[in-house]
């Protein structure tokens, strides 16, 4: 824990550095839908009838495994289907899509499904052709997972990234996230200019912050994305989650830390030469204002998805002990002491986002339990 004790970003020295454990549990257990999170997602239109079922995706007669350009593997196969069955799919397929994206008159067809069984969520990969212009999307079909969900959710309210997706039952639907793999992008990081560096490093301080302050793990480069937006003489970087399975499930606080990965080795190191100390602490401040003001923002929404999250069961108990214990040695305080479960864990995380008169704030001055 001494890696974590410090608030400075300097001091959380990457895995790549400090040769500790930097993986969690890779596969874990896929948790229902609560009664009370349904209500939620009823209440907030994410839970609809849905045209397509998850299950009916598996009645596939054969795979193809799916290479990278360089002739690897990738953990992706593509599925083929009967033919009859795949024209039944495909309907419901396009009005699925259609749903989602809000663009009931537009026409779609199918061009390929693919599938991964390395994923927690084992999710279909479907490919759709707009078939007045030939535009290709994707979208993702998924077995319902609640912990997902809630980071999904979360990443709507308490981040600067809007997210589409649909629920119902057993199903979940979500829309491709925008942007180059992070692991991708260190590619091409040579040819960016020192301004260019400094604004990716920026916001690479900037989304650490947000994945800790509401506790989404496994942000490694491979999931997260990295979106360049070219405005005049400046250019802007955002980085964005496409992975939400690890949220809230582990019991080590660096865990919630990006900058601990491995993988994101290059990412700290551009941060640490390119801002220097002083700056970060000031980016990391100002993120956690934005993201206070996100929070009261959505208050009544946060209050009700919290109402849902705190009595469910979305890790094991032993990982709520750790990760409050270790919580309260990194801010120095026993605000989490009382924690009993992830949900109130994220809801103690997200009240530290506001001073309220030199003191931290509670969970009962700042979002409070839904009525």
């Amino acid at each position: 824990m001494l890696s974590l004790q410090s608030m400075q970003f300097s001091q959380i020295i990457n895995a790549a550095l400090s040769k500790e454990n930097d993986r969690p549990l890779m596969q874990k257990e896929v948790y229902p839908v609560s009664d009370a999170l349904q209500q939620y997602l009823q209440h907030y239109k994410r839970d609809i009838e849905i045209p397509i079922d998850y299950k009916e995706l598996f009645h596939y007669q054969y795979t193809n495994a799916i290479k990278d350009k360089n002739g690897k593997h990738t953990h992706w196969e593509n599925v083929v289907y009967d033919a009859i069955l795949f024209k039944q799919l495909e309907q419901k397929l396009t009005a699925t899509y259609r749903l989602l994206k809000k663009q009931p008159a537009t026409a779609y067809q199918i061009a390929a499904i693919d599938f991964c069984e390395f994923a927690n969520s084992m999710p279909f990969r479907i490919i759709i052709v707009n078939t007045a212009n030939g535009t290709e999307d994707y979208f993702y079909i998924k077995a319902s997972d609640a912990s997902r969900i809630y980071g999904l959710e979360l990443e709507q309210l308490l981040s600067p990234n809007r997210i589409n997706f649909l629920y119902h039952q057993n199903t979940l639907v979500e829309e491709h996230i925008e942007g180059i793999p992070g692991d991708v992008f260190l590619e091409t990081v040579n040819g960016l200019t020192s301004t260019e560096k400094k604004l990716l490093a920026a916001e690479f301080v900037r989304f650490n912050e947000r994945c800790f302050a509401r506790l989404l793990g496994d942000m490694r480069s491979y999931n997260f994305v990295v979106v360049k937006n070219e405005t005049g003489n400046n250019t802007p970087f955002r980085i964005k989650a496409i992975d939400f399975d690890q949220q809230c499930f582990e019991g080590k606080a660096n865990l919630y830390l990006p900058q601990f990965y491995k993988e994101n080795h290059t990412y700290v190191q551009m941060a640490l030469h390119q801002l220097g100390n002083a700056a970060i602490e000031r980016i990391r401040t100002d993120e956690r204002k934005q993201l206070a003001q996100l929070a009261e923002l959505h208050q009544q929404q946060l209050s009700a998805l919290f109402h849902a999250m705190i009595p469910e069961e979305i890790s094991e108990n032993y990982k709520v002990v750790s990760l409050r214990k270790e919580l309260d040695a990194y801010f120095n305080t026993n605000l989490f002491a009382h924690c009993k479960s992830m949900g109130a864990i994220v809801q103690q995380q997200v009240n530290l986002l506001r001073p309220l008169k030199g003191e931290p704030a509670t969970a009962q001055n700042f979002i409070p339990p839904a009525e």
